[in-house]
């Protein structure tokens, strides 16, 4: 949707927002005051946004743009300025009212760009969208999910449950923004991030409106609630799933304690909100849950929960189970059969979440149990068999220890007294902790393990092997290096037999291959195990 907003009305909602530190070098008050009250600086003001960004490239003739990020360069507010930039917003550094850059000097008020310095970028991201785009979720039913494990699978469970809603009642297809893709009516995209930066909710928020879409479905990370990346986005409902150490690294998390309270953030933003009782910590996430007006709880072990699963079956692959709900503020009673179009009786617990998100959205259980069999969660649990059925290769995004834990767990269950040769790696420069976690946990739950690229990064991606093999090693495992994933899962393939499960968590159906600061086009892990299957 194409819209204009003065300029003047962002360096109001910061100002007002005590976030301002000077205006082209001069104090907030001055500057200000100067827009009111100087003829050729009212002109200034009045002027026209027609886009906020902080990437350079979709900088045009009229935007405004915001200089963030770690490895933001003085170029790209060069470039941004040469593409017809007339504003940009950056945080103070103590030298703003000199700063330069080469082929640019910071401007007069009279001059085509105003420099506007805040003490606080990331506070005002959030403002600067709302500013620019309004309050959208007044216009849109947002779901948000947050959990250590689980985002994913429960976004998409969700996805085809409205999907199947609004197919009934003549609505449109639903929006997700997932770690896996973002639709939002005009995007569909592969995504980069498991929430994206705000701006980027906003402008998947008003594609989703301007095409006619009811309900959008997200997942909410921990960086998300912890650098405001969905400040001022009200949801309509919200999950809490569960709770586990991950994220821990000087860049994300300096601690759980950290992680966790970030987490707890989510109960903030909601109108309506539903949390697992088998999580860790629930008296904590009970308490944070006060903030939020009506909360419902789910469970597979308390059945004083308000939706309840038992009888949980797994048979040939396909689970089913019933739930029992009750007191659901507003929606019926009920005890009903379900059954998943998933995999695993590990994703029981998703399903219950999305149940109870579908209780508090008021959408009828027809739908809620035509849409649970049918799911497909892409790259999740998705298992893939040789010709003859004997030889099954898994493949999922399963990336932290919790995850690790319930797959082996559900693995046990469901193939017992199989082998399992895994195939991994780990992320560069975050979540350090991870290695150790998931090497031990490899080393002793598989027959072998594969150590592999997985998104290394900026980091030396054989010191990220050599660390995640001595772990498995120290837990009485067997590793070796393969650095490159095609080659590593060829491998793994190659050694099993008719005894052996292959397990490929981490990257599921991504595309893409983050390599230094690029992301380099591959063929996805689910590519890998059909071509040498």
């Amino acid at each position: 949707m194409e819209r204009k907003v003065k300029l003047q009305n962002f360096i109001d909602a910061l100002g007002m927002a005590n976030l301002l530190v000077s205006i082209n070098g001069e104090s907030p008050c001055d500057a200000i005051m100067s827009l009111y009250t100087e003829p050729e600086a009212q002109a200034l003001g009045a002027k026209e946004i027609c886009s906020v960004t902080y990437n350079s490239k979709e900088v045009r003739e009229g935007s405004l743009f915001v200089c963030k990020g770690a490895h933001f360069k003085e170029e790209y507010l060069a470039d941004a300025i040469s593409r017809g930039a007339i504003c940009y917003v950056r945080e103070a550094t103590g030298v703003e009212s000199s700063c330069s850059i080469e082929g640019h000097k910071t401007v007069s008020i009279k001059d085509d760009c105003i420099a506007i310095f805040v003490n606080d970028i990331r506070a005002a991201m959030p403002i600067i969208a709302k500013t620019y785009y309004g309050d959208l979720s007044a216009q849109l039913k947002v779901v948000g999910i947050t959990g250590t494990k689980g985002k994913s699978t429960t976004a998409y469970y969700m996805r085809y449950i409205l999907d199947d809603y609004m197919a009934g009642v003549g609505g449109r297809r639903s929006a997700i923004c997932s770690g896996i893709d973002n639709y939002d009516g005009v995007i569909e995209e592969e995504s980069h991030l498991t929430s994206p930066e705000v701006m980027e909710l906003y402008k998947h928020m008003d594609n989703a409106i301007s095409s006619g879409i009811e309900y959008m479905t997200m997942e909410v990370s921990s960086q998300a609630l912890k650098y405001d990346r969905v400040e001022g986005v009200t949801l309509e409902a919200g999950a809490f799933l569960n709770i586990g150490t991950d994220h821990i690294s000087d860049i994300e998390h300096p601690n759980f304690e950290d992680y966790f309270e970030s987490k707890l953030k989510i109960f903030k933003n909601c109108r309506k909100a539903c949390y697992s009782l088998d999580s860790e910590s629930v008296d904590r996430i009970q308490a944070a849950s006060h903030d939020c007006p009506c909360v419902i709880t789910f469970s597979q072990i308390d059945s004083a929960a308000n939706v309840y699963a038992y009888d949980v079956k797994s048979e040939d692959g396909r689970v089913s189970f019933r739930a029992a709900a009750k007191n659901l503020s507003g929606y019926e009673d009920f005890d009903e059969a379900f059954e998943l179009g998933t995999f695993g009786t590990i994703n029981v617990e998703n399903a219950l979440a999305a149940i109870s998100l579908s209780a508090l959205l008021e959408v009828p259980i027809e739908y809620i149990k035509s849409g649970l069999a049918k799911a497909q969660s892409p790259g999740r649990m998705e298992v893939c068999r040789s010709k003859d059925g004997k030889r099954i290769a898994i493949v999922d995004y399963a990336h932290n220890k919790l995850s690790y834990e319930r797959f082996f767990e559900t693995i046990k269950d469901e193939f017992p007294g199989r082998k399992i040769i895994i195939v991994f790696g780990s992320a560069g420069g975050k979540a350090f902790s991870r290695r150790e976690e998931l090497g031990t946990i490899a080393g002793l739950n598989c027959e072998y393990s594969i150590i592999t690229e997985e998104d290394y990064g900026e980091e030396d991606l054989m010191k990220i092997c050599t660390e995640i093999a001595g772990f498995v090693e120290a837990a009485g495992g067997k590793a070796e290096i393969i650095l490159d994933r095609g080659e590593a899962i060829k491998k793994a393939i190659e050694l099993m037999d008719d005894d052996t499960i292959v397990f490929i968590p981490g990257k599921g159906r991504e595309t893409r291959m983050k390599r230094g600061t690029e992301y380099i086009d591959t063929p996805s892990d689910m590519d890998y195990v059909e071509m040498y299957l």
